[in-house]
């Protein structure tokens, strides 16, 4: 069983480096500014060996997206979930970690397809299941299927 890493003493680390860069914590779970998301990824690659992006995905919670990432260290045996909010809802946009991660490509691709929101560096950033002229992003709260 993969151990989860206290947000507490992760966060330490990242204030350690980045003050300004968390919003908040628990007990597994940390929060992090939009654009300071590639900083915090790569100290936590780099300090805690988190090699691994599980998974990444996002939810909308009609007042804003929020990002989920969870990442694991395959070594040590730990992870930590880090999670952004985005309240921009015409164009939402953090920074991508597909150069940290590349298992991040398809991830952040199903993401920006499905629910609208864009990563700024992205290599491909284009739609992964829709076709490029589908008009809108069908998991979001929002969408109108045009009925």
């Amino acid at each position: 069983m993969t151990l989860a890493l206290s947000g507490e003493k992760v966060s330490e680390v990242i204030r350690g480096r980045i003050p300004d860069a968390l919003t908040d914590f628990d007990e597994a779970t940390i929060w992090v500014k939009p654009e300071a998301v590639y900083d915090v990824a790569r100290l936590l690659k780099e300090t805690l060996e988190l090699d691994y992006l599980t998974d990444l995905t996002a939810v909308d919670y009609r007042e804003y997206f929020e990002l989920v990432y969870h990442l694991t260290s395959i070594g040590n045996n730990h992870c930590i979930v880090m999670k952004t909010r985005c309240y921009e809802r015409e164009r939402p946009v953090v920074p991508s970690v597909v150069g940290l991660w590349r298992g991040a490509d398809y991830q952040e691709r199903e993401v920006y397809d499905l629910m609208g929101i864009g990563f700024s560096g992205h290599p491909n950033l284009k739609r992964i299941f829709l076709w490029e002229g589908f008009q809108g992003h069908p998991l979001r709260k929002d969408y109108q299927n045009g009925a």
